[in-house]
């Protein structure tokens, strides 16, 4: 389907504003500032700050750098290729490597004038000033990604809740007819929404960190958990009475995951159980050893699950207050 993104509309935008500005004020090569603004429009504002002090640097030290070949030297394509083997090396050192190309074109402005004035260096640096300054000022704005962020933690939530129902299925009946669709959706799910979270920090100069990015590592983490504990659920071979119970400690933990923190009840049920498991007789058979000693695996990693959770601190309301609602979740 065809789509026009933001970043699209404000590069059309700024460069016709920045095309415009530069002929009312009539510089010579307006349709340079237009150039400049679609280099300087990036995804993030951070990147555009950057991007635009790469830039703006890279051809104050063209100019620079231009007068002294051109004026001293000659105006000749092999001083071109000489200046730029001194040229190159200084902006890059500079860190200002982004503003090369930017540059190389304000280089040839000069070189065609074949005699650097004043008025021309003036033009030049209004050139600069209006098309990378449309850029900062259109990027300024930057739609809120927060209900798409939303939107990846309901889904993999719930796909979650549909892994470990699953999970469930398979301790109280040994059987399981999963396609195991939700495992490689939840890991791009992860993926994408840790990288939108990641630019939602780059789109706020003061912001150095997004819960929603902390989330969505724990829930990376936990997610690793729940790729480790499949296999050693699928090894069990014999229904034993600690596998009824732990299915009951799942289908209550599948039905209450969300981004609130109340994981220590479940800690503490875990432990709970662990002590009943203690107090069992002993296994008769091979096979329920087995299936019990791969139950006692999988709850060690369950509990790794929700150390994990313990640790994220939650969301903050409107008034500042971490998220604590829902409070019956524990996962």
């Amino acid at each position: 389907m065809f789509k026009i993104g933001y970043r699209t509309i404000k590069t059309a935008v700024g460069t016709t504003i920045a095309i415009i500005i530069a002929q009312l004020l009539q510089l010579e090569n307006f349709a340079s500032a237009g150039i400049l603004t679609i280099l300087c429009i990036q995804v993030t504002k951070k990147k555009s700050l950057q991007s635009s002090w790469a830039r703006f640097l890279a051809c104050s030290v063209a100019i620079a750098f231009s007068y002294l070949f051109f004026e001293y030297i000659a105006f000749h394509p092999v001083v071109i290729g000489i200046m730029l083997l001194f040229f190159i090396p200084t902006v890059v050192a500079a860190r200002a490597s982004e503003g090369i190309v930017t540059s190389s074109v304000i280089i040839l402005h000069l070189y065609t004038s074949q005699n650097i004035t004043w008025s021309l260096v003036g033009n030049e640096l209004m050139l600069i000033t209006v098309g990378i300054g449309v850029a900062l000022l259109v990027n300024l704005y930057m739609p809120s990604v927060d209900s798409k962020l939303k939107e990846y933690q309901t889904k993999i939530e719930d796909n979650f809740s549909a892994i470990f129902k699953e999970i469930e299925h398979f301790l109280l009946t040994n059987e399981s007819h999963w396609d195991g669709k939700e495992i490689t959706e939840t890991a791009q799910l992860i993926n994408e929404a840790k990288t939108l979270a990641f630019r939602d920090v780059e789109n706020h100069f003061l912001r150095h960190e997004n819960l929603y990015y902390h989330y969505f590592k724990m829930r990376e983490k936990q997610f690793e958990i729940i790729e480790r504990v499949l296999p050693i659920v699928t090894s069990i071979s014999v229904n034993v009475e600690q596998g009824t119970m732990i299915a009951e400690f799942i289908k209550d933990l599948r039905q209450h995951i969300h981004p609130g923190n109340t994981a220590h009840t479940y800690l503490r049920r875990l432990a709970e159980m662990k002590s009943e498991f203690e107090d069992m007789a002993l296994p008769e058979t091979r096979e329920e050893f087995e299936a019990r000693a791969a139950l006692l695996h999988f709850m060690r990693e369950m509990e790794q699950y929700l150390v994990l959770k313990s640790y994220f601190k939650g969301f903050k309301t409107k008034n500042g207050v971490h998220q604590q609602a829902h409070t019956n979740e524990k996962g």
